[in-house]
């Protein structure tokens, strides 16, 4: 999606179910903790605001985005565990490590949701610069956050919808 002519934050109500038995993990990278702590609070408000409850909307933190795909895969393991929210930030450095890390996360992100047969979100930022960043987790453009529940209770509809079972 284009921030640059699309509001994060904006969504339409298509597939958007009931969530008040659904239970979410959302799996927090520690890096860049000023970026991700705002999109953390984002998912959880929209969780919330659509019905999900407190005590099923569980949260762990990973050191870095890296670490993300194992964490998601400890959180979708879970039986109980209905999709599970990843969220990170990798900015732009001046070195190919940006490129290996969001590869790998993407790539390990995609996995897992393969692999449990549910969703597993991708809601990491990989901005050019912090600005960037902040311009997306709360800012001007929106919240990612936001983004990654509704695309969470999206997927689950949509599963609803398919008949399939989790």
């Amino acid at each position: 999606m284009a921030s640059t002519i699309k509001n994060l934050s904006d969504y339409s109500n298509k597939n958007l179910i009931d969530i008040a038995d659904k239970k979410f993990a959302i799996v927090v990278s520690e890096w860049n903790d000023q970026v991700t702590e705002s999109l953390y609070l984002g998912a959880v408000e929209t969780l919330k605001s659509h019905g999900a409850r407190e005590e099923n909307i569980i949260s762990e933190t990973v050191p870095g985005s890296y670490e993300l795909s194992l964490g998601a895969q400890w959180m979708a393991a879970r039986p109980d565990v209905d999709a599970v929210i990843c969220l990170g930030c990798v900015i732009q450095g001046e070195t190919r490590h940006f490129d290996f890390i969001c590869d790998a996360v993407a790539n390990g992100v995609t996995r897992v949701s393969l692999d449990f047969n549910k969703p597993v979100i991708f809601g990491v930022l990989t901005p050019d610069t912090l600005q960037q960043a902040l311009d997306r987790a709360g800012g001007k453009h929106g919240n990612k956050g936001d983004e990654a529940a509704i695309t969470a209770i999206k997927m689950l509809g949509l599963q609803q919808n398919a008949g399939v079972k989790k």
